[in-house]
């Protein structure tokens, strides 16, 4: 086979001549990558459920009696008006973020994106502030839910995890990290 047709040979491997056979090679890696992101997110968002409603349910009361969950697992635990709850929200969620933060990056740096774009304590500081910046987006959005959409912790909750998401692999994958 001729090396048009085989691929050039490179030291990374061997790089298809044809560009269509490259894109689906990319395509490939690209959705592969994503499925890795989503399932460490899914355990980074398991981190942050469990600190959340771990503090919700003790420490910094969020929840309603009528809330969703409270009501499908018959949980009881302090509630809280609708005043201070806006508030709590915020408080268990910056917590949250912590323990779920520290799980997303190691994951990442382990097994999705590939390091080296930046010095290590750059690349830790934009994943911080990256991740700070789809906090605030998505816990604005959980607050304006509750506290001017009379809406449910839970929902809100799931609100701001969608939108942290779709922010954090964007800027992850084209800011911090290599790719």
């Amino acid at each position: 086979m001729g090396a048009a047709r085989a691929g050039v040979r490179r030291a990374g491997g061997v790089r298809p001549v044809n560009a269509a056979a490259g894109s689906a090679g990319n395509a490939a890696r690209s959705a592969a990558q994503f499925v890795k992101y989503g399932l460490c997110g899914g355990l980074a968002t398991a981190v942050d459920l469990a600190v959340f409603y771990g503090l919700s349910l003790t420490l910094i009361p969020t929840l309603l009696p009528d809330d969703p969950l409270v009501r499908r697992l018959s949980l009881s635990g302090p509630f809280v008006m609708a005043s201070a709850r806006a508030r709590n929200y915020v408080l268990a969620r910056a917590i949250a973020f912590v323990f779920s933060n520290l799980t997303a990056y190691v994951t990442n740096v382990l097994w999705v994106f590939e390091r080296g774009r930046h010095r290590r304590h750059v690349e830790v500081g934009l994943f911080y502030l990256v991740s700070g910046v789809s906090l605030a987006v998505g816990t604005a959005v959980g607050w304006s839910l509750i506290a001017l959409g009379g809406r449910g912790t839970s929902f809100s909750l799931l609100a701001n995890v969608a939108a942290s998401m779709l922010i954090n692999y964007v800027c992850r994958k084209h800011i911090v990290f290599k790719g």
